[in-house]
């Protein structure tokens, strides 16, 4: 392969985002648009004026069968996510899938599967994991500098949002249209980087607030607590209806803090472990001395997206190790659903031991009385009236 013929199915935001980067900027080298896809009219008129020359779709499976790619980048709404790789799997295809994998863990171990039974690439846009601040605090905790994890706090409640947000679409923040709120919609990225840094959580009790701040049916506020294999403790906080809002991550461990904010990384650095200082000193108010530093780290953000692709097209040409491979969609999704499924049951929750049918029934309890579902059921009615 000398090149990759990326099809792009489902126009929104991202998706046409995505286009204008591969075939309009040629900001990813070694990747083409072979075509697109999207089920509205609108959206393929929008690539035919925008990407002239472009084959374009009104169906994925003509797509998929047209020959003219080698991979499909999917950004579709999140629940189609796992149903779309599965085919494309079959057709023959690698895959990058948009952030959610997708909505709830049942769906994502079924692609998942359908993945380790291809030999096709498969990744995920976690974008995030380009940011050199968090490549930073990983290698930071793996390379055992921070010490044994103790805790860690993360409040990430600068994704406000109004309420003319949620009313601009029928499907937005709702359990039928989004399979929840900020958890689903936001946060994918947080939580991702959360167990790709630290590790997964082992268990969490959470307490979430639905329509607390918004006229919706879906959180918009939640904490969480958090436990890890070592003994480690975690809180997570988390809210769209907070305004100014908070994004600080704090990591403590024997020896020291690193605290991230506003894309600085401050290492909080004990000059002999805690423990080692709990262990040798006699005096009774005496810490370990403490150095202050600021931890080198670019503060641009990284590539982000282009990165992502760029990974992807590298890994398939040159057989470059993936950033973000497809199957590590499920461990930032699993903590997602372990926070829905302990406040919906007021638990204590084992993710080790995770009820996936469980938490899919109370899921698709919520989807039958969702307000999208309502306006379909109205919608059918209002017709049916009418003749």
């Amino acid at each position: 392969m000398e090149q990759v013929r990326i099809g792009i199915i489902g126009l929104g935001n991202m998706g046409s985002s995505h286009c204008l980067h591969i075939h309009i900027e040629n900001k990813v080298p070694g990747m083409v648009l072979g075509a697109v896809c999207d089920t509205s009219a609108e959206r393929r008129e929008w690539s035919q004026k925008t990407l002239p020359g472009i084959p374009v779709f009104d169906h994925y499976e003509e797509m998929y069968n047209s020959g003219l790619i080698d991979a499909v980048l999917i950004a579709v709404p999140h629940y189609d996510h796992p149903e779309l790789a599965i085919k494309g799997f079959d057709s023959g295809l690698h895959i990058l899938v948009e952030k959610p994998a997708g909505v709830y863990t049942k769906q994502v171990l079924e692609m998942n599967a359908a993945a380790e039974k291809s030999d096709k690439l498969f990744g995920i846009m976690y974008n995030q994991r380009t940011n050199p601040v968090y490549q930073k605090v990983k290698d930071l905790v793996e390379s055992g500098e921070l010490g044994e994890l103790k805790r860690v706090v993360w409040i990430v409640t600068n994704w406000y949002r109004p309420q003319a947000y949620h009313d601009s679409g029928s499907w937005r923040s709702t359990w039928a249209g989004e399979g929840g709120g900020t958890l689903i919609n936001q946060n994918p990225h947080n939580l991702d980087l959360l167990q790709w840094m630290l590790g997964k959580p082992t268990k969490l009790r959470s307490f979430c607030s639905f329509g607390k701040f918004y006229n919706i049916e879906v959180e918009d506020d939640v904490t969480a607590y958090m436990e890890f294999a070592n003994g480690a403790s975690g809180v997570y906080i988390t809210s769209t209806g907070e305004a100014p809002g908070t994004n600080r991550l704090e990591v403590s461990g024997d020896m020291g803090k690193i605290v991230v904010e506003n894309n600085i990384i401050t290492f909080h650095r004990n000059r002999i472990s805690e423990r080692e200082h709990n262990q040798t000193n006699t005096k009774a108010f005496a810490t370990p001395e403490n150095w202050v530093c600021e931890v080198p780290a670019a503060k641009d953000g990284g590539e982000q997206h282009i990165g992502i692709m760029k990974n992807f097209t590298n890994a398939l040409l040159r057989g470059d190790s993936l950033l973000a491979p497809g199957e590590e969609g499920i461990h930032g999704l699993l903590i997602s659903n372990a926070i829905h499924y302990s406040t919906w049951t007021d638990t204590m929750v084992d993710l080790d031991n995770f009820d996936h049918d469980h938490f899919y029934e109370l899921l698709q309890e919520r989807i039958q009385y969702s307000t999208v579902k309502k306006k379909v059921v109205q919608q059918i009615a209002d017709v049916a009236g009418t003749h």
